[in-house]
């Protein structure tokens, strides 16, 4: 599949467009930060009246933040445990399994992250981790030098072999139980807060997704309008699913470009 640039969307799909999907890492960001030119970007999609929602797999603690503070509609967290969501000015919480269930499972994943760290000590535990609820995250790359993709395939192995899900992400291999996963709690989401039913055709037409790694595939998959920024291509030859669109630039840049291009577009005649 080659890759087409952002710049080639028609302008007939960016003026239907209505809720824009966003991962975060190293989609928003750039090495980490939230640059001027991505937030702005969001104020900008915000304020043409577009519905801008970040997927992502970052812990509780953050989608707290990010739904009280960024001008969005609400946040899908830890690869589709929750979302959260601001109503009335009072923050609102949707979680897919009982807070119980994540209880009952703690020691499992901390079995599992004893033996992947035993196994590869150069790997870490992402920081937010004690911000967490339902998942555990092993950093490769964020805190801790750069592993081999090897290693990175040979993580989510230990994990599926506990019977846990696990997705990688630009910086983390997310391991999780329980048969959630991000689109499964878009989907919900979009449902239930913006009575969109993504079974419709012309619902489904209004929403594009923009990511940058593997654990976007479903994502890439399932939404026919669908773009990545520039180091999708660090993924590329791994991925199973592609976007169909990719930005000229990278992280919290390309998102900008992304914006500017979806914007300038749905202006046109």
């Amino acid at each position: 599949m080659e890759k087409v640039p952002i710049q080639d969307i028609p302008p007939e799909i960016c003026r239907r467009i209505r809720y824009v999907l966003t991962d975060i890492d190293d989609t928003l960001s750039t090495h980490g930060k939230i640059l001027p030119e991505a937030y702005q970007a969001l104020w900008d999609l915000s304020r043409a009246g577009l519905t801008v929602i970040p997927i992502t797999g970052r812990c509780a603690g953050w989608v707290d933040h990010i739904a009280r503070f960024w001008p969005v509609g609400g946040v899908v967290g830890e690869n589709g445990a929750f979302y959260f969501i601001m109503k009335g000015g009072k923050l609102f919480k949707k979680y897919y399994l009982d807070l119980k269930d994540a209880q009952k499972v703690k020691g499992n994943l901390l079995a599992i992250r004893d033996e992947i760290l035993a196994k590869y000590p150069q790997l870490g535990i992402a920081s937010d981790q004690p911000y967490r609820e339902f998942d555990l995250a092993i950093d490769f790359c964020e805190d801790v030098p750069r592993a081999p993709w090897s290693i990175v395939e040979d993580v989510v192995e230990i994990f599926r072999k506990h019977g846990a899900q696990a997705k990688v992400s630009s910086i983390h291999v997310n391991g999780w139980f329980g048969d959630f996963n991000k689109l499964k709690m878009t989907r919900a989401f979009l449902r239930e807060q913006f009575n969109i039913d993504l079974t419709k055709l012309a619902d489904k037409q209004q929403v594009i997704f923009i990511g940058d790694s593997p654990n976007d595939q479903p994502m890439f998959e399932f939404f026919a309008e669908s773009a990545a920024v520039s180091n999708i291509s660090d993924f590329w030859n791994n991925l199973t699913f592609k976007p169909k669109y990719v930005c000229e630039h990278s992280g919290g840049l390309g998102f900008a470009e992304f914006a500017h291009t979806l914007l300038a577009k749905r202006a046109l005649d």
